[in-house]
């Protein structure tokens, strides 16, 4: 304000009162607060997906392991999380690898010396998982390494001692069965934090086209071998039940003929029995009935009397048909 009462203004004494320099080192402060703040608080969470594992250190420490989720743990480094995908199944090619433009063969690791020492390309696909994050992160420096090294190992070893025509035709399945329970007890002596959930093969062929079509007729002839036991065995099945049939059949025809002869013997020797019993109470007459039976038998057609009388008086009494009931003459 000037003497004679009026005002002239200045331009730094706009800028003063718009901003006083006095309370620069206050307002720095309460920004590095919030900096700092902001940076405890994004230290302080993570979270974990579905399909992981996060393997919690304190201080370089394992000191725990969480699932799926939003978790706390101490900030600036003092708690770190290692995250692993350990709820899905993971694979491994052997033999070959998939590219975008197809597959691609992997000589190296596909060609082996067959039990008879033929030469054969085999293709393996291999699933695992981790089942121990803790030993997977920190028992081994190349887990997944150990084990595709540790699969092919076994899988040589294996078709090693199994003869060619197994491994390309019918023995496949226990090729697969043998390779799994080997690298499985391996495991668990290595203790590296994966499992071995399937082996198989996805290939198996000779390495040159002329074997190839020779397989291929050998696999052709092993269809049709098939096709003809499957057709014996429909007309086995078919056929046996009658055969059954009729073996019952004469079987019970057998057994009511030979009930049959029993009972005519059993009544045989009844008769017997009964006409025994007659004669030992009449030998005489029985002797007599006996033998006009057996002459009139063996003189059929005769008229025969019974002479009662001496040689000089012949006193003929009744024909014999009288008593015998017959027609004799």
């Amino acid at each position: 304000m000037e003497e004679n009462n009026t005002y002239r203004w200045s331009p730094s004494d706009n800028i003063k009162k718009k901003f006083d320099f006095k309370n620069f080192p206050k307002l720095a402060l309460i920004a590095l607060i919030v900096v700092a703040l902001i940076i405890t608080v994004s230290t302080c969470f993570y979270t974990v997906d579905e399909k992981q594992v996060a393997v919690v250190t304190t201080f370089g420490r394992v000191t725990d392991t969480t699932g799926a989720g939003v978790h706390f743990k101490l900030p600036f480094g003092i708690q770190q999380e290692r995250k692993v995908d350990a709820n899905v199944y993971q694979k491994i090619e052997l033999g070959y690898v998939t590219t975008p433009n197809g597959v691609e063969t992997v000589l190296d690791e596909c060609s082996m010396i067959t039990g008879d020492y033929n030469i054969v390309n085999v293709d393996f696909f291999i699933e695992y998982k981790i089942s121990d994050p803790v030993a997977y992160l920190y028992a081994s420096t190349q887990p997944e390494v150990i084990l595709k090294n540790l699969i092919q190992s076994q899988v040589r070893n294996v078709v090693g001692s199994t003869t060619v025509d197994a491994v390309l035709t019918d023995g496949k399945e226990s090729i697969q069965m043998q390779v799994k329970e080997l690298v499985t007890e391996i495991l668990a002596e290595y203790n590296i934090g994966l499992t071995l959930v399937d082996v198989k093969i996805q290939d198996a062929e000779p390495p040159t086209k002329d074997v190839i079509e020779a397989f291929k007729a050998v696999e052709t002839a092993k269809q049709q071998a098939e096709t003809v036991l499957n057709d014996a065995k429909a007309y086995q099945n078919a056929e046996l039940p009658k055969a059954q049939a009729e073996a019952d059949k004469l079987l019970q025809n057998a057994e009511y003929l030979k009930q049959k002869r029993i009972n005519e013997a059993l009544e045989q020797v009844a008769m017997f029995e009964a006409m025994y019993k007659e004669y030992a109470q009449n030998p005489n007459i029985t002797k007599s009935r006996m033998y006009y039976e057996a002459i009139s038998q063996i003189l059929p057609g005769v008229k025969l009397y019974i002479n009662t009388g001496d040689s000089n008086n012949v006193d003929m009494l009744l024909p014999l048909e009288s008593i015998v009931g017959g027609n004799a003459k």
